[in-house]
């Protein structure tokens, strides 16, 4: 298998040493429809106030809301639209912490922001470098809809020695 370097991936532009502690990222906006929170609440999440206005409007929530899963599917879209696509992501270990603060309602304008926390070199693996990241999403009032904090794994420009 041949090494991933930047003479032989030119479509990568972000490599591990060029993320900073600190960097916020703006990573745009989407939108779920209706249609969209039932389809995704029918095949992974089919609880009532996901499926339906009348059992969203007798619910805590008020109204037919979209699965907090959806929720993080929408904010990974963004992310690797708007950001993954162009990087040496090679996936995560996982996350420390998610929490969906508000309920996201058909026709909410939800947009991600991307902080960088910390990075370090992996320990094991010289050529990648870990980052922890907090994803916030917020909605079109500017209330966090959804906070999550954990590591992403990229490939390093220049491994360690």
């Amino acid at each position: 298998m041949t090494a991933t370097t930047p003479e032989n991936s030119p479509h990568i532009k972000i490599w591990w040493e060029d993320l900073q502690v600190g960097e916020v990222r703006d990573l745009g906006t989407i939108s779920p429809t209706k249609d969209e929170i039932i389809a995704f609440a029918s095949q992974f999440d089919p609880q009532p106030f996901h499926l339906s206005e009348e059992a969203g409007k007798a619910s805590v929530f008020g109204g037919l809301s979209a699965s907090g899963w959806h929720t993080c599917a929408m904010a990974m879209r963004l992310m690797v639209t708007n950001f993954l696509h162009e990087t040496s992501s090679l996936g995560s270990p996982g996350l420390e912490s998610l929490k969906w603060t508000k309920p996201v309602y058909p026709g909410d304008v939800l947009r991600l922001q991307h902080t960088v926390t910390e990075k370090r070199p992996m320990g094991k693996r010289p050529d990648v470098g870990l980052v922890r990241t907090v994803w916030e999403m917020f909605n079109q009032r500017d209330e966090k809809v959804l906070h999550m904090e954990g590591y992403g794994m990229f490939r390093r420009r220049e491994p360690a020695q």
